[in-house]
């Protein structure tokens, strides 16, 4: 007998790729369903070979189902996660509603999973957001070896960590008769994105940083370690979907780039794409779809001791979003911290 599966926010991008997941993965569940707002009542989504009509959120039962993969924003999730984490149902939202939340548990498996234990004061597990999610994968296995003293991020997110909103609008204007030197009119995005670079994600908050890159800075602490010092630049470019990081480390001890490398290729959720040649590293064209996270150009940072500079690359949608909330219910499952209910 396997597990049951609701699926909040089945029509969205995310929603989409946690049915693709659980298929892919061989996700242990008897039955899947996929919820979203009365409105998309009836709209089908796919799962594996099958395809599912969505449910009515207000009308679900969910004291039937074991784990609620939340995928319907922060407003929904506030509304709604604490109603089905009640009824017995293990929520794992996938919004920024809970990350900060003392009493949740903010989880990336292969860097904190021993936290998921105190998902039992309110039954609700949080995903990091996306940016932050690939980032810890890569600096834990470092920050064992050498402990980590600073780090300085600069990102380069993709449309889709908008919404399917913020894909037609790349869409809509690559497509459309750009003339240079002339402005595309924005909807979704502060500015043009079509061939551009916007440096702002979220709103900006009263000390001139984004809240995009405030989130990265609590919740690298959170996960990993709160005495790291973090710093963020977070910028929107125009691709399409896969987030991409360059990343500045200073550790406590020596860390050669041999070293990291070393490290690296033996960490769980990691791939080590590192040749010194053109071409030698990953692009987001080629992570979207897969399910690392992709390291490359690791090298020495010679402007401070002890300093690393790497480029880490994953797709957004899955070690962001989809992949890492399936992975939190197949921890649970394996430490057996899961029981089946009945059919």
């Amino acid at each position: 007998m396997g597990y049951k599966v609701a699926v909040v926010g089945a029509t969205g991008n995310v929603g989409r790729e946690m049915m693709n997941v659980l298929s892919e993965r061989k996700f242990p569940a008897d039955q899947v369903h996929a919820i979203a707002s009365r409105r998309s009542l009836g709209v089908e989504v796919s799962y594996g070979d099958d395809t599912l009509k969505c449910q009515d959120l207000e009308q679900f039962d969910f004291s039937e189902m074991d784990f609620c993969l939340m995928s319907a924003g922060s407003t929904v999730s506030k509304e709604w996660s604490p109603r089905i984490g009640a009824k017995g149902c293990v929520v794992i939202d996938n919004s920024s509603a809970w990350r900060y939340d003392i009493d949740v548990p903010l989880i990336v498996p292969e860097v904190n999973a021993d936290a998921i234990a105190g998902y039992t004061k309110k039954n609700i597990i949080a995903n990091p957001n996306c940016s932050t999610a690939q980032l810890v994968v890569a600096l834990k296995p470092l920050h064992d070896a050498a402990r980590i003293k600073r780090v300085v991020v600069a990102t380069y997110q993709s449309v889709s960590g908008a919404g399917k909103e913020g894909m037609d609008e790349l869409w809509h204007q690559t497509k459309g008769k750009y003339v240079p030197g002339t402005e595309m009119e924005p909807k979704k995005f502060q500015k043009q994105i079509a061939f551009n670079c916007i440096p702002q994600i979220d709103d900006f908050m009263a000390d001139g940083y984004t809240k995009e890159e405030w989130k990265m800075l609590v919740e690298t602490k959170k996960i990993l370690d709160p005495k790291i010092k973090v710093t963020a630049t977070c910028v929107r470019v125009p691709v399409f979907v896969g987030h991409s990081e360059a990343v500045n480390i200073e550790f406590e001890t020596p860390m050669s780039p041999e070293y990291a490398r070393s490290i690296l290729r033996e960490a769980p959720g990691i791939l080590v794409v590192d040749k010194r040649e053109p071409g030698g590293y990953v692009t987001p064209v080629e992570a979207a779809g897969e399910f690392a996270t992709y390291v490359s150009r690791i090298r020495e940072d010679a402007t401070v001791e002890n300093g690393l500079v790497m480029w880490i690359v994953s797709d957004n949608l899955l070690k962001g979003a989809a992949l890492n909330a399936i992975q939190i219910a197949e921890t649970m499952i394996e430490r057996g911290m899961m029981k089946r209910k009945a059919a």
